[in-house]
């Protein structure tokens, strides 16, 4: 089926993605007394676990082979 092949190559695109591409994160603290409001806010960006980022490339991988040999079947 073509929509198992697409499906892996998004998946892996995505999975290849994420080794390179970091995350944002954005975290507000503070205090409201009343109607003034007093905080902190910091940003981070971190990467996804290599291990997610494999997991993803090896699915892709599994689904763009089972749509291609479905599909020429």
């Amino acid at each position: 089926m073509k929509i198992l092949l697409y499906a892996g190559l998004l998946l892996m695109v995505l999975g290849i993605a994420s080794l390179v591409v970091p995350i944002p994160h954005t975290e507000t603290q503070g205090i409201k007394i009343g109607d003034a409001n007093l905080g902190v806010q910091t940003s981070r960006s971190e990467r996804v676990s290599p291990v997610i980022s494999v997991v993803l490339i090896a699915g892709g991988i599994a689904l763009s082979i089972a749509g291609s040999r479905t599909r020429s079947s």
